[in-house]
């Protein structure tokens, strides 16, 4: 089927919707979707992995701008962190670092990891580098495994 097609183009649409959900609170598994439409076989590997990526990506700055956003809060009353959580988190950032945004793709720790990057102020460039290889990383090996097992 040509790359171009309505049911091609209809997958990798799935495919992004659901891997930027995924990269948000919203628990989704974008995983399933990229193996699926892998086995299926009608669209290329390069193409389904750099949408993936793309929008896994995306997802995460939504949860930085998130974290970005909500430290104007922090005085309130309804904050969902304390003084001491914040101060906790801003230890483990700062022992860990911008480099702990690479296991940004962990269920639960990693939509933690891109909101706690957005609160403590890690520029945008540096967030979306790290998430990038990270998350392309992750669907690389996916579909290295897949294609072994299907090959």
């Amino acid at each position: 089927m040509p790359v171009g097609s309505g049911a091609s183009m209809t997958g990798y649409l799935s495919l992004f919707a659901v891997a930027f959900l995924a990269a948000t609170i919203l628990p989704m598994q974008s995983e399933a979707v990229l193996v699926g439409l892998m086995i299926h076989g009608q669209h290329g590997v390069l193409g389904l992995l750099a949408v993936a990526t793309v929008g896994n990506v995306l997802g995460s700055v939504v949860n930085w701008g998130l974290g970005h956003a909500v430290l104007r809060f922090q005085h309130k009353r309804w904050f969902p962190a304390s003084p001491s959580q914040m101060a906790r988190a801003e230890r483990w950032y700062a022992r860990y670092g911008r480099w702990s945004l690479l296991v940004s793709w962990f269920p639960v720790v990693g939509d933690a990891l891109t909101v706690t990057a957005g609160v403590l102020r890690e520029p945008l460039w540096s967030f979306v580098a790290i998430v990038g290889i990270g998350k392309a990383l992750r669907y690389g090996v996916l579909a290295w495994v897949t294609l072994v097992w299907i090959g």
